[in-house]
């Protein structure tokens, strides 16, 4: 895993470096009329010059990504060249490869790429002619229909990628969006919960200056819930964080516990399976349901044993949060309103898994499993 990331992390041209070489290895000993051959001039034995028009055809695959219009413009000239000097060599596949991800990489000026490589095209057909290679022209007809159909489905790939990420967009502004509009109706049932609470109790102070002890815990009453405010508060504000609307990165669930345990909740955490080296949809989907459900443990089931179990898979990654009573807390179900978890039962069928919470033997038991590489 840590070698296909750091494959990853290398330059596209290193990447693709391997197929050119591949390839021009492979058509060296399918010399002679293997390959394509238009016209009928005699094939050529392979020499030094035979070579060079080889690795020209070849070798430009490296940069296909990089520079797909260089690269196409130089297979198209050692095709020609391979064509012209009779060499007809395997390699002339090569010129198929860079149609095809030109079709995919080229983003501007596409038309004028086209035309280019038709007058080259009519251009090889009349150096043929001259050399006095019989071709008929329903041939060479079929022929451009062919490089046509490469040059278009390279972009349908780029259309089809182009689509995907727009749809990817318009999930992750949706996501957001209900995210916003879930923190803005908890910050309103916050706000309104403490701060009525407070002026309540503040105003039954007022008329216990004769009763010293109800006093007391009146104003301790009025301390504890300001306190809970504050606290509740900066949960989201920290929620509202520009930083915290991104994917995590890899270890965050460690600092998501870390955290937890700081505000006083005990929380036990297991992760098996080593994390993608690229953090993705499924990877920040299961980091909001771990945060949601330590939240609700931390607010509706304070003290009680939280175990949290996260696996990384080849396929999805899976976790599971129990919590073991309802603790010191409201009495309320580990679960919460339900909102936060309707919330993440729909983030998680966006991406195609499974989602479930509910009691669980006298506890509370959230658990999702979510597909790697996901709609979302």
């Amino acid at each position: 895993m840590r070698l296909l990331t750091r494959w990853r992390g290398w330059d596209v041209t290193i990447r693709d470096l391997p197929a050119a070489l591949l390839l021009f290895f492979l058509a060296l000993p399918a010399l002679g009329n293997t390959g394509t051959q238009l016209g009928t001039l005699p094939t050529r034995p392979l020499d030094a010059w035979g070579l060079a028009v080889l690795a020209l055809e070849c070798l430009p695959l490296a940069i296909r990504r990089k520079w797909p219009v260089t690269a196409t413009a130089l297979a198209a000239t050692g095709f020609a060249l391979d064509q012209l000097l009779s060499y007809h060599t395997v390699g002339g596949t090569a010129f198929a490869f860079a149609l095809i991800s030109a079709g995919a990489h080229v983003a501007y000026r596409r038309r004028l790429v086209m035309v280019l490589l038709t007058a080259a095209f009519v251009a090889l057909a009349a150096g043929m002619h001259l050399l006095g290679a019989a071709e008929p022209l329903i041939d060479w007809l079929m022929l451009y229909a062919v490089m046509a159909a490469l040059w278009a489905a390279g972009g349908w790939l780029r259309a089809s990628r182009a689509a995907e990420a727009e749809r990817r967009r318009q999930v992750a502004e949706a996501t957001r969006e209900a995210e916003r509009t879930r923190i803005a109706r908890e910050l309103h049932d916050v706000v309104t919960h403490h701060v009525t609470a407070m002026v309540v109790q503040a105003e039954a102070a007022r008329y216990l200056t004769a009763a010293p002890d109800r006093l007391d815990a009146t104003l301790t009453a009025v301390t504890d819930t300001g306190r809970r405010a504050i606290t509740d508060l900066r949960h989201l504000l920290d929620l509202l964080n520009p930083e915290h609307g991104a994917i995590p990165a890899v270890g965050a669930f460690d600092t998501l516990v870390e955290r937890t345990r700081d505000a006083g909740q005990p929380v036990e955490l297991e992760e098996q399976g080593t994390p993608a080296g690229v953090a993705g949809s499924a990877e920040f989907v299961a980091y909001r349901v771990v945060q949601e459900s330590l939240t609700n443990a931390l607010k509706y089931a304070h003290g009680s044993p939280t175990v949290v179990r996260v696996r990384h898979g080849e396929r999805t990654i899976s976790v599971e949060i129990s919590t073991a009573g309802t603790g010191t807390g409201s009495g309320t179900s580990p679960g919460g309103s339900g909102r936060g978890l309707a919330g993440l039962r729909e983030r998680v069928a966006v991406l195609g898994g499974e989602f479930s919470a509910g009691p669980d033997g006298g506890g509370f038991l959230v658990r999702a499993v979510i597909p790697l590489g996901g709609a979302a």
